[in-house]
């Protein structure tokens, strides 16, 4: 429905099926009725005149693709009823600049944020525990994050190509993580680097197991690294390359 510009969906409707308004490009304006408690899979992707949108109370999952590829989709409203953000839920929102995930949230889909380029700041509450591969890859806008104790599993690239990634904090209290290179490291792409290259100070947190190979691989910037007695073990080329490494405490 390429001319669709406007539409507005009665309270008796519950569900709004799978691409149900795919590819509706003209489609600036959509209000969805508390009535709705399931939006299908890629209902609204590549809507992409689509601004805003807030999702009602009354829904709890936003599904796989539901609003990818809306490229001028600048605000969202996630409600508190919300648990899942599905697998590419948000995928190629270029115009996203911040968005808040609400305490209800347990699980951050695969590429659910991914090449979100203006996205500048991303709240991830305590109720989350898992963040799954490539949810905030190729952000490039993405300068800091903090990684909640409630995290325990980080998916692979999950942050990869964020280029202007200069903090990242996890929390010293956080024993869940094994390996320091699935927080921030694309084993297929050595992507690792693009994050870590304005990084001058790491300290890794206590109850990190191993680093794996290459893990800091071209970190040019790094000078000094701290590694906890949790470490028992230092892959091959973890530092490679790291030329302004002057201090390691081991």
């Amino acid at each position: 429905c390429d001319s669709l510009t406007n539409i507005t969906i009665p309270d008796s409707v519950t569900i709004i099926g799978e691409y149900a308004f795919y590819y509706c490009d003209s489609l600036t304006n959509i209000t969805i009725p508390n009535s709705v408690t399931t939006i299908g899979e890629r209902a609204f992707s590549y809507c992409e005149a689509l601004t805003s949108i807030t999702i009602p109370n009354s829904v709890t999952t936003i599904g796989e693709g539901v609003f990818s590829d809306c490229s001028f989709l600048t605000s969202i409203t996630i409600p508190n009823s919300v648990t899942t953000i599905g697998d590419s839920a948000f995928d190629n929102c270029y115009s996203l600049t911040n968005i808040i995930i609400p305490d209800s949230v347990t699980t951050i889909g695969d590429s659910a944020f991914s090449w979100c380029d203006s996205l500048t700041s991303i709240t991830i509450p305590n109720s989350v525990t898992t963040i799954g591969d490539g949810a905030f890859e190729g952000c490039d806008s993405l300068t800091s994050i903090t990684i909640p104790n409630s995290v325990t599993a980080i998916g692979d690239s999950a942050f990869s190509g964020c280029k202007s990634l200069t903090n990242i904090e996890i929390s010293e209290n956080n024993e869940t993580f094994t390996v320091i290179d699935n927080i921030l490291y694309n084993k297929k792409e050595k992507m690792l680097h693009t994050c870590f290259s304005k990084k001058t100070n790491v300290v890794i947190p206590n109850g990190i197991l191993e680093i794996n190979n290459s893990a800091f691989f071209d970190c040019t910037s790094l000078t000094r690294i701290t590694i906890p007695d949790s470490v028992t073990t230092i892959g091959e080329d973890a530092f490679y390359e790291c030329y302004s490494l002057t201090s390691i405490t081991i």
